[in-house]
């Protein structure tokens, strides 16, 4: 198979074609288990030694309530569709190479920190056969796919459009619902080219129940990012005009209501700022292709004053938790604060990345005991010694 993917479709209909799942977190291993589960010969590719083992025994390392992965993943690897792996040599056995790594930005300066894809696609450029498609579904920073995954394959040695094929299908799953979301939510197949797009579209149409949209990478890039962007702005906005109506002594959900009456009107819920691994993480990524091509005094404003908007909200909450106590004469050291909803979803299975924790150094120092809940169907109450403040269950 040549880079212009000739028999693509056919082989996708035979599922003769060989499929290699590049990282086994969150988001690859119900990758790796659903086309295992669609007819593909699947290999999924992990660096973590224990974790690859134990996905190649069928156990499932993904903690919480995920609906029908364990099961699934378990009637994969016995029916020999589905292995696990991290001998990077059987990537030259793949005819699809699909990347599923952390894509994180750093904490001082929120750059995208692509070391793990960078690591990933260099591997690929170097170990994949000729003619092979790869699609990146990690977030990106718009530009990326043109800008690094190009040069770090080429750069490894392959040539892309003439011995390789690339594309970007950004991911749209969230823990509690990874397989519903992976089958059900409508996706943007990005290629190098429109060929690229279409087998990609063809690919996807085995496992997917849901629109599947040709574009260029870019273009999927800046789907992505875009719509979790707008999410994080609209959030900060519903939580300044909370901010506001405390300010002057109205009540925030009849404005809400009221302004919501006005066509074309949708103020969000205000709360206790955003978490999630997605929305706080996307917008920065969203940033990032005008850091590296503007000069400072083109650079965007409205989306990091959302991310500051949003990042102070813990504290603010914090603040007013501490006032309520004082107003019935209780210092905020050593009271006790239910917490309904510590986590950051209502189908979240962990309180990681919730906003619900320590807001401040003051507050991890003097704050109260919590008795906290996580929402779901399995879990049972915790307990935290943390400081926190009150967050409404989503």
């Amino acid at each position: 198979m040549s880079a212009r993917l000739e028999g693509f479709e056919a082989r996708v209909a035979d599922r003769s074609l060989r499929v290699c799942v590049v990282g086994l977190g969150y988001v690859g291993l119900p990758v790796a288990v659903t086309f295992a589960s669609a007819g593909f010969r699947v290999v999924g590719l992990e660096r973590d030694e224990p974790r690859a083992h134990a996905i190649a025994r069928g156990e499932c390392p993904i903690g919480g309530d995920e609906p029908g992965l364990a099961p699934l993943l378990v009637e994969q690897v016995l029916q020999d569709r589905l292995t696990a792996t991290t001998d990077a040599r059987l990537l030259h056995e793949a005819d699809v190479v699909i990347v599923c790594v952390e894509t994180p930005v750093e904490a001082d300066h929120h750059r995208p920190a692509y070391r793990a894809l960078e690591a990933a696609t260099r591997t690929i450029g170097g170990l994949a056969r000729e003619g092979a498609l790869v699609i990146v579904e990690s977030t990106l920073s718009p530009g990326t796919m043109e800008r690094r995954v190009r040069h770090w394959l080429e750069e490894a040695g392959k040539k892309v459009g003439v011995t390789l094929a690339m594309g970007h299908c950004p991911e749209r799953v969230m823990p509690g619902r990874l397989l519903a979301n992976l089958r059900t939510m409508s996706r943007v197949c990005g290629g190098d080219t429109p060929r690229t797009a279409a087998a990609m579209r063809a690919l996807y149409a085995t496992i997917v129940q849901a629109e599947l949209d040709e574009a260029s990478c870019v273009v999927a890039e800046l789907t992505k990012t875009a719509e979790n962007t707008y999410r994080d702005v609209n959030i900060a906005f519903a939580n300044e005009l909370a901010r506001v109506c405390e300010a002057v002594g109205a009540d925030f959900l009849e404005v809400r209501s009221l302004v919501n009456k006005s066509p074309g009107r949708n103020v969000l819920v205000a709360g206790l700022g955003v978490g999630g691994h997605c929305i706080p993480k996307d917008p920065w990524l969203f940033a990032a292709a005008m850091h590296e091509r503007a000069s400072p005094e083109h650079a965007l404003s409205l989306v990091p004053a959302a991310r500051a908007a949003n990042e102070q909200m813990p504290l603010h909450v914090s603040e007013l938790v501490e006032e309520a106590l004082a107003a019935q004469k209780r210092a905020l050291a050593g009271a006790c604060v239910a917490v309904l909803g510590y986590a950051y979803s209502r189908r979240a299975t962990t309180s990681a990345t919730a906003r619900a924790r320590p807001s401040s150094p003051r507050s991890a120092r003097v704050g109260p005991r919590c008795a906290s809940t996580i929402p779901s169907s399995r879990a049972s109450p915790r307990r935290s010694t943390t400081s926190c403040a009150t967050q409404t269950p989503s």
